[in-house]
């Protein structure tokens, strides 16, 4: 059975799970886990992705992301990719370094940001890497040091997970901290990295309580997250497949976006492709990125081959359209010039 597309989008909570190929150690000594983050706070601070928990164990890691104006697909596969290659050089091996795929988890935040919080740090007590809680607390490889202020880590928000735990910093960690000691009796947490539906949810017993009750549950094992959370994100996500299937059976490909872009922007195509300061060929550009990788799913590499540009002028290109309300403007009247139906899907 092929696999189910990963879900994603801007705003939305994923809890990741990295594992090296045959469950072998990703990590040999400090000096790796040293290069992982320092190449993880490039990347986060780089696209403006916010990170809540993390944790690097031997042969994995645990990372809680919120999607930004980048997909974490790109994210990731910058940071596996780039690590992966400095792994192998250093310790003279070839060959992959992590399994095929990492897991994604879309996550409902009200109702599980905060035990998710304390699941993801305790990985280290768990496997007895670390004595307890408080030993936690200046353990370096999780981000419970830097919520516990023991450790300065700016691509991490300790402020926003903080205020679920109280209104003042010292209040904050004095709950987290009684939060995460109570969790670490719960032992392994299945539905938070088991079946689609026992997550969904919320553990056998409410499956278990539901179907006696003769309740209908929605569930999928890339969500974690309640029966409605689930319908409504697949539901929202199905919008989205639905506007990006209607763009190519349309026809639309990356020369018509090109074209269409230089018509609205007053530009020559010739233009796009040269050295150039000028506002209204980066905005051209900006556009042409943004309908290509969002829209259209078209691979940024793709996009930069074509404009002649780094693959990291993509990525920035896209982050313009979180604050510039013209652009995203000015993006929906291209959609609905490339075919007069799509902008009201």
């Amino acid at each position: 059975m092929p696999r189910k597309a990963r879900i994603d989008a801007p705003g939305a909570l994923h809890h990741i799970v990295i594992r090296g190929i045959e469950r072998k150690a990703i990590f040999i000594d400090d000096k790796d886990r040293t290069n992982f983050l320092e190449r993880l706070s490039s990347l986060l601070q780089e696209t403006k992705t916010p990170c809540y928990a993390w944790a690097l164990m031997t042969n994995h890691v645990h990372l809680l992301l919120r999607t930004g104006t980048i997909p974490i697909a790109s994210i990731m596969r910058r940071l596996l990719t780039g690590y992966a290659v400095r792994f192998n050089r250093r310790h003279h091996r070839h060959g992959h370094l992590f399994q095929n795929r990492y897991k994604s988890i879309l996550c409902e935040e009200d109702r599980y940001l905060r035990h998710l919080v304390a699941y993801i740090h305790l990985n280290p007590v768990r496997a007895e890497i670390v004595a307890d809680v408080t030993a936690l607390k200046f353990y370096p490889y999780t981000g419970y040091c830097a919520l516990m202020g023991k450790k300065v880590c700016p691509w991490q928000d300790t402020e926003y997970v903080l205020a679920f735990f109280g209104r003042t910093i010292s209040e904050a960690k004095k709950n987290l901290h009684k939060h995460v000691a109570e969790w670490s009796t719960k032992g392994h947490c299945y539905e938070f990295t088991g079946g689609g539906l026992i997550r969904s949810a919320g553990g056998w017993r409410s499956v278990k309580e539901a179907y006696r009750d003769g309740i209908r549950l929605s569930s999928d094992e890339r969500i974690l997250g309640s029966s409605e959370f689930v319908e409504t994100t697949i539901n929202r996500i199905g919008e989205a497949y639905d506007r990006r299937m209607l763009l190519q059976s349309a026809g639309i490909n990356l020369s018509g976006v090109i074209t269409a872009v230089c018509l609205y922007c007053d530009v020559d195509e010739k233009e796009l492709t040269g050295p150039t300061r000028r506002l209204n060929i980066a905005r051209a550009r900006a556009l042409i990125s943004y309908i290509a990788t969002r829209e259209l799913s078209i691979p940024g590499s793709k996009v930069a081959r074509r404009l002649n540009v780094d693959r990291s002028a993509i990525s920035r290109a896209v982050q313009r359209f979180r604050d510039d309300i013209n652009l995203i403007e000015a993006a929906k009247t291209i959609l609905g010039s490339l075919k007069p139906d799509i902008s009201q899907h």
